[in-house]
């Protein structure tokens, strides 16, 4: 089988690159893809052809049995499971669908997305097509639509007065069973990463426990036989080679680290994913959070529901919740990043892959950091905003608390005389016209 894939190069604010090389857990989404296939159909599948997000109608020239795919879209193992099972069924060529009225994908999949399309099932009720196709045979028409529920269900996170919430239910999240995602925003990066993937993560794990009694005496068993709590021990928690984890530390699962990592005293980790070579030093707490390869965290540096990408340092005292940090950062000590509108109770607003700004339907929400950017110590950062990638910021009796994006026009190292910070992330547009002029060349 091959697989062909829709090249989506739009850039991804405020990252300046495509969905397809951002980090989504411990993995950029194009490995993701390349391991998911790997894993679900059991070999390698090779590349067919590649075809610009503009010109789908190429999707015709597809021949042999493929798979067809948008590499800004998102999907996790149960969900490509569910879609292939019942295509193969049909014999036909198929294309993969959820339903409109799911609570889960309108809550997380469809705010700030431009890639859906809006159809019908057979049965008349409406669902959005998703950029995600089978051919047995090559190319065909007539193309099936398979619908995949997320089977969601409502989880608590917040217990918290009625006055933050708003109205009741407003500070849940839904588990799911199955997930997918159009990377368009770094919004759908959280989403993506800490609820579908960790969220997603807890949720599978409880209904496994509780339908399975045998996997729950095992479960049970392990747990005494190596002295630790439940959630604790070594069937919830899988640690990778040569980790080192200071007896005092406290990491309940589902959970996974990597390896070369070091934990260390007083650490607690609850639901979380950690990439290879991490450290996590004294006193830090990180809850349903992933931290990609290479990331260092000092003494007591918080982390709630936030993804962090590769090689990146929080420094101590600083709390995110609900962020995306870029790789190559680094967040100095005491910045606190807010997820609450204080004054305008009302559903956060960021910004689409256009950049214009949209509802996003979150009463709490962070705030998203570029790659390669340097926050000095003591911000305050405001919901929803964004930092460009290659911004360097110093705390100032001007500049100390960020209600606004920041651009890197707005970067202090332009400012502070002979500064030099290199850009590595450029815009889109920008990066066009340096490759024109080198063509010129």
């Amino acid at each position: 089988m091959q697989r062909y894939v829709i090249e989506d190069n739009r850039h991804v604010l405020p990252f300046n690159q495509p969905a397809s090389l951002l980090t989504i857990g411990t993995r950029p989404l194009k490995i993701h893809h390349e391991e998911l296939f790997a894993r679900y159909f059991k070999q390698t599948l090779t590349l067919g052809n590649t075809f610009p997000h503009t010109r789908r109608d190429l999707i015709e020239t597809v021949r042999g049995p493929a798979i067809v795919y948008s590499d800004n879209l998102w999907f996790d193992e149960e969900f490509l499971a569910y879609f292939m099972k019942a295509a193969r069924k049909t014999g036909l060529a198929c294309r993969a669908a959820f339903p409109a009225d799911d609570p889960a994908f309108r809550t997380y999949t469809l705010p700030l997305a431009t890639n859906f399309e809006r159809s019908e099932a057979s049965d008349g009720s409406p669902i959005y097509l998703v950029d995600l196709w089978y051919f047995p045979n090559g190319y065909t028409d007539g193309i099936q639509p398979i619908v995949v529920p997320s089977d969601a269900e409502e989880m608590g996170f917040y217990s918290v007065p009625d006055f933050m919430s708003m109205e009741q239910g407003k500070l849940t999240h839904y588990g799911t069973l199955r997930a997918v995602a159009s990377i368009e925003s770094w919004v759908h990066v959280y989403f993506a990463s800490a609820i579908y993937g960790l969220f997603g993560r807890g949720s599978r794990f409880d209904r496994y426990v509780q339908t399975h009694n045998l996997f729950s005496l095992r479960l049970l068993w392990r747990a005494v036989m190596e002295q630790r709590q439940l959630l604790s021990s070594s069937s919830v928690v899988k640690v990778g080679k040569r980790t080192s984890i200071h007896p005092t530390a406290v990491i309940t699962g589902p959970a996974s680290i990597g390896d070369n990592c070091t934990i260390g005293p007083d650490v607690f980790l609850d639901n979380c994913t950690i990439g290879d070579n991490v450290t996590i030093d004294d006193g830090c707490t990180l809850m349903m959070s992933s931290v990609a390869d290479g990331c260092f965290l000092p003494f007591r540096a918080a982390l709630y529901l936030t993804q962090v990408m590769e090689n990146t340092i929080i420094a101590q005292n600083t709390c995110l919740q609900m962020c995306v940090i870029g790789r190559n950062s680094f967040i100095g000590a005491g910045n606190t990043f807010t997820d609450f509108n204080l004054v305008e109770q009302k559903p956060i607003r960021a910004a689409n892959i256009n950049g214009d700004l949209e509802e996003v339907g979150q009463v709490v929400l962070g705030s998203a950091v570029g790659h390669n950017c340097r926050i000095g110590s003591g911000m305050v950062m405001f919901p929803g905003r964004m930092i460009e990638s290659d911004v360097v910021i110093v705390a100032s009796p001007q500049r100390r608390v960020l209600s606004r994006n920041i651009a890197y026009e707005e970067s202090d190292h332009h400012f502070l005389g002979k500064a030099t910070h290199t850009r590595h992330y450029p815009r889109d547009q920008e990066q066009a016209a340096e490759e024109e002029t080198w063509d010129r060349w």
